[in-house]
C-alpha cells in the first residue's frame, strides 16, 4: 500500500478521515477498521505493486511490502487535506483508464 508522507503535524477530524474512507472504498478499496493514522488497504482490480508505482511516478509516497501475506496491500498514512485530496484526485484518474 502506498503511505503518504506528513509534511507537518495537523491535526485531524475524524470526519474528514471518515470520508476519505468512504471515498476509497468507493473507489474498490477494501480495508479493516481502524483508529490508527493510516489504513492498510488493497484495491479489487489493481495490484498494490502497480498502484505503488504510479502513484509514486506523481510524487505521491505510500508504503508497498513485498512480504507474500502482505504484497498486494499498501500502507496509507492519512496525511493533511491537501494531500489526501491530492492522493483521491489521482486515484480517480488513474483507477478510470486501468
Amino acid at each position: 500500500m502506498t503511505v503518504l508522507i506528513l509534511r507537518r503535524p495537523e491535526k485531524r477530524s475524524l470526519r474528514r478521515e471518515s470520508g476519505r474512507k468512504k471515498e476509497l472504498r468507493a473507489l474498490g478499496f477494501t480495508f479493516g477498521d481502524s483508529m490508527s493514522n493510516f489504513i492498510f488497504a488493497s484495491h479489487e482490480r489493481v495490484p498494490a505493486t502497480e498502484l505503488f508505482e504510479a502513484l509514486r511516478r506523481e510524487h505521491i509516497y505510500v508504503r508497498h511490502f513485498t512480504k507474500e501475506r502482505i504484497n498486494n496491500y499498501l500502507r496509507i498514512s492519512i496525511g493533511t487535506r491537501e494531500e489526501m485530496e491530492t492522493f483521491i484526485r489521482f486515484l480517480k484518474e488513474y483507477l478510470k483508464e486501468a
